[in-house]
Order: C-alpha cells, then sequence, then structure tokens
C-alpha cells in the first residue's frame, strides 16, 4: 500500500549481526527514584491528590541553555505541575524541580482553574526554537489515563526564555479538536522563517494520539487545519508491549515524531505499531485535504517493537529511535543505509519517552527514559531509579558547523560514566548568531531591565545583545467558552470495540495448506465472548427475519 522511499528499517535484533558495535558512552546527567518539588510552605504537598509521586511520570525533555525542562503530564490524579525545570549547573543526582515559570502557572494541580487564566493543564511535550522562546503544547486533559476528563480546550503557550513571560497564546478552533483530542507531540518547523518575523512565521506540527491525526499551525497566518490517515492509527496487532518482564496494553496512535529539516520530510509512528511512517512538509503545508484526496503517507520500514522516542539529526538525516522490547537506542540513515546500536541497557533505557537533538549541546543527543510501564501497571518501586535524563556525546551533526569551536557548548560533564554528587551540566554561551533580535514596538522608556539571576551561583547564559522586557503582558487574552466537562474516557472505548481502526488493507487469514478464506459474518447478530444477541432493527420492521 505504501511506497518504500527509503527501504525498510532493518529489525534492531538483527543489527547485532550487520550493524555496528555498540560504541558510545551512555552518560547519567539526572536520575530520579520519584520526582520531587519546590513547593511553597503553604502548598498541601502532603496530599495524595495534589502530590502523589507514584503518579508522575516524565514523558518530554528540552535542553535550554541554562536550563533543562522537563514535561509531565496529568495522566493521573496527584502531579502538582505540568511543566518543570532544573539548572544545568545544578548539583547532585536527583535535584528538586522548580515550577516553571512559577505556581501561579499551575493552579489545575488544585482544581482552582480558570480556562482564560495564563496557565497549564497536562504538558506532554516542549520545544524551543531559535529565538530561545519555549514553546509548551498544553493538551487541556486532566488523569488521562483514569476519568479523562477535559479540563480546558488545547492551547499552545509560548514563553520567552530570557524573561519567562508569556509571549503569545495560541487557541485552536475547534474544527480540529475532537471530544476525544489528546496533544501529545510538537514539531516547530522553521526552514522558510525569516529572521525578521522572530520565530512567529513557523510551521507547527502536532500529533493528535487518542483522535489519530497531525494538527497544523501556520503561525505566520495564524491559520490552523488537520490532516489524517489509517497509518496514524493504532495497530491492534501490537497492542501489548513489551518490557522485560512487564507486559502492559495501550492502544495509543500517532505520537512518536520527528523532522529533517534538509530532506523536509516529518517522521511519525503510533505507540501501537512496529512501523515507521513518512510525509513531506509541502503536504501537510498545503492546507486541509480536498473531498477524495488522500495524504501521500509513506513506509519507511519495520522496527524490532513498539516506541515513542524518535529524533532526527538536523544535518545528515540521521533517524534516532528505541525500540521497548530491546531497551535499547540505535541509529539509521535512510540516505546512506547506515545502522548502529548506539546503546543498550536494561536498566537505565526502559521505556524512552522523548528523544532529543538540541541546538544548545553541539553533537549530543539526549533520551528520557521513565519507566511507563510500571507507573502504568501500578508496581512502580520506589526503590529504584525510575526517570533518567541519559546523554550521549558526538552523534548529532550540528545546524552551524561554522561556528568557530571557542564559541560552541563545551564542558558538559565527563566522558565516563558516574553518578556521583558532583555531577553538573554547566550552562552556556551561546554564538550570537543563533539569538534573533525582538522587536521593539513601543518607546524605551516604558521598558525595564529583564531582573538578575536569584542564585548567584548558577553561571547564567550570555546575551550579545542588550534585551528589555515591557512591563505590561505583551499578549491580550480573550476569554475561551466553556468546555463540556462530561466523563468520558475514549481510552474504554477503544478497548471496548466501539470505535473501529481504520484497514489499511485486506488481511487474509490463512488455513493449514496455505490457502486464503475469510468468516463467515451473519449481519443479524453480534459476537462478544461468545454470547449472541440480535441486533436493534429498523423502524419499518416488526420481526426479524
Amino acid at each position: 500500500m505504501y511506497g518504500r522511499r527509503f527501504g525498510c528499517l532493518v529489525a534492531l535484533a538483527s543489527l547485532y549481526l550487520v550493524g555496528s558495535e555498540v560504541v558510545s558512552k551512555l552518560e547519567t546527567v539526572k536520575q530520579w527514584s520519584f520526582l520531587t518539588y519546590n513547593f511553597p510552605w503553604e502548598f498541601p504537598a502532603n496530599q495524595k491528590e495534589f502530590y502523589n509521586p507514584e503518579n508522575i511520570v516524565a514523558t518530554g525533555i528540552e535542553v535550554g541553555y541554562d536550563r533543562i525542562f522537563i514535561a509531565t503530564p496529568r495522566l493521573f490524579s496527584g502531579v502538582p505541575a505540568t511543566l518543570s525545570s532544573i539548572p544545568r549547573g545544578s548539583q547532585g543526582d536527583s535535584p528538586v524541580l522548580q515550577a516553571y515559570p512559577d505556581w501561579s502557572h499551575h493552579a489545575a494541580g488544585t482544581k482552582q482553574y480558570n480556562c482564560s487564566d495564563i496557565g497549564l493543564v497536562s504538558v506532554y511535550r516542549i520545544r524551543i526554537d531559535s529565538c530561545n522562546r519555549l514553546w509548551a503544547l498544553d493538551a487541556g486533559v486532566s488523569r488521562s489515563l483514569e476519568d479523562f476528563e477535559v479540563t480546558c480546550p488545547p492551547k499552545i503557550l509560548v514563553y520567552d526564555l530570557h524573561t519567562d513571560q508569556v509571549v503569545r497564546r495560541i487557541d485552536f478552533p475547534p474544527e480540529v479538536v475532537r471530544r476525544e483530542s489528546l496533544y501529545t507531540n510538537i514539531i516547530i518547523d522553521e526552514t522558510t522563517s525569516r529572521p525578521e518575523n522572530n520565530c512567529d512565521d513557523v510551521f507547527v506540527y502536532i500529533t493528535d494520539t487518542v483522535a489519530p491525526g497531525i494538527v497544523v499551525y501556520d503561525s505566520g497566518k495564524d491559520l490552523t487545519w488537520r490532516v489524517s490517515h489509517p497509518a496514524m492509527y493504532p495497530d491492534p496487532d501490537f497492542s501489548e508491549s513489551t518490557i522485560l518482564e512487564h507486559r502492559f496494553t495501550l492502544m495509543d496512535g500517532v505520537v512518536g515524531l520527528a523532522f529533517d529539516p534538509e530532506a523536509e520530510i516529518v517522521y511519525f509512528q503510533p505507540l501501537a505499531t512496529d512501523r515507521l511512517f513518512s510525509v513531506a512538509t509541502s503536504a501537510l503545508r498545503s492546507g486541509p485535504l480536498p473531498f477524495g484526496k488522500e495524504l501521500p503517507v509513506k513506509l519507511v520500514g519495520r522496527k524490532s517493537s513498539q516506541g515513542i522516542g524518535l529524533a532526527a539529526s538536523p544535518r545528515g538525516g540521521t533517524i534516532f529511535y528505541s525500540p521497548f522490547t530491546e531497551t535499547a537506542v540505535a541509529s539509521w540513515n535512510p540516505r546512506t543505509n547506515e545502522h548502529a546500536i548506539l546503546a543498550q541497557d536494561q536498566e537505565r533505557l526502559q521505556f524512552a519517552a522523548d528523544i532529543r537533538t538540541p541546538a544548545r549541546d553541539g553533537t549530543a543527543l539526549y533520551i528520557l527514559t521513565s519507566r511507563f510501564h510500571r507507573f502504568f501497571l501500578k508496581n512502580v518501586d520506589g526503590n529504584d531509579f525510575n526517570t533518567r535524563i541519559l546523554r550521549i556525546d558526538g552523534l548529532v551533526t550540528p545546524t552551524a558547523p561554522s561556528v568557530p569551536s571557542a564559541l560552541l557548548p563545551s564542558g558538559f560533564g565527563p566522558t565516563y560514566e558516574t553518578n556521583s554528587a558532583y555531577y553538573s551540566l554547566p550552562a552556556v554561551t551561546p554564538p550570537s548568531s543563533q539569538f534573533k533580535p525582538l522587536p521593539q514596538t513601543v518607546p524605551l522608556a516604558n521598558y525595564r531591565p529583564a531582573p538578575a539571576p536569584s542564585n548567584a551561583h548558577v553561571k547564567p547564559y550570555a546575551f550579545i545583545q542588550n534585551y528589555f522586557v515591557n512591563s505590561k503582558q505583551p499578549y491580550a487574552y480573550e476569554p475561551v467558552p466553556i468546555i463540556d466537562k462530561t466523563k468520558n474516557n475514549p481510552f474504554f472505548v477503544l478497548n471496548s470495540g466501539e470505535k473501529p481502526f481504520p484497514a489499511t488493507r485486506q488481511r487474509p487469514q490463512y488455513g493449514l495448506n496455505g490457502e486464503i478464506f475469510f468468516p463467515k459474518i451473519n449481519h443479524h447478530f453480534n459476537d462478544f465472548n461468545g454470547l449472541r444477541y440480535a441486533k436493534s432493527l429498523r423502524a419499518n420492521l416488526t420481526a426479524n427475519h
């Protein structure tokens, strides 16, 4: 059905025979048994409804110049903050998370939240653009693995990391939001962005996991549309995943997302599948699909097992992925057909939730592992390290190799494995070419300088130019319509078979001698676990014929 543009992805098991040996060193940057926060003294941290460490799962990571950001969506109750940060110069294995930008943006944890307020409900992934702004994708759904409460509409908040203020809020129109929508991943495409527009003319690609599809946002024109394809839906044959001795069933659609800016290709994968797909950005950018036209999705290849974490090098076209069953990170370049196993570790590489190739760290690859399956199965062990930030250096081809080596990030910790309390990932001085000037539309008299860092021991990143911050919020917020909070868990709907999956092809069933046969279907009856009951009759029928 699907064209093979790049050939087939060799299964990870075969990579042991034809791929390169495991030569990359896997470094542990930070690790936690359970995540802890810098709670103010008056917060009810002893109440399970507000803070339950056994329910907090990290799903997204982004590496900035001076901080590392971690997304912890509200999968269950007891998640106090959905977006946090740690300084890159923090000492120790398990630093306390700092709610980003402060606790006022996380009132949803106390159930005292107005959808028109500036704040976050549930964030799965975050990304930083070239203007040093953090894009936080807010799914707006609380307790997505319990009762799936639609707390607020999904949105994006864009934070200026120079000032930690919201500079833009993007609310999605109802035409691209479904009742069961769950926005989980985000890609920022700056290939056609102009420097003078300060990253406000980018294209954004967003995954809807439960109502499978990709939402495209043209930030320059402030237009949004939605595209879908059967490849974005979960495959029932891969609903059960295995990590070591643990098995779990999760029918998630498209969630893994990666972007190759050179080839202008977006790679995506549902969780419940062994396949990797691609689509050209030109097809995503062309707007809503006309009636009868199909999105030109291509089958890239098959992996050895299911997975979520997916990334692409900014240059060179290498894809990084992490299959669950193999507890490994591998790479594959569709241009050269080169395969390699980068690292394999049954302890540290359980459930790679996010893989990043940040421009703020030269050639390093970051992996966030969360042991989601243990939290999901409710058998997480507090004596183990369940959340880790891992790093492999020297893998990624940077975007700007022409930058002098003196300006490139350096001093990112030891080249050998260590879990000592003195492991530190220092802040970086970025080259001036990576900053785009901020607009100044009001007189300088109305601006005030940005506040100095509160912690003198943390090395701040340097600014090449003097930036100023408007004392007023730069965005006028409009009221958001009231959301119908009727509890409806779409995961149960999927698992009960009430919502069929679109078939990509007719799957033949083979007999003992290789013959193809199809079962006979009685359209007057439904079967469920061997029980048979009559269907409802049409209004013009008085008897069952």
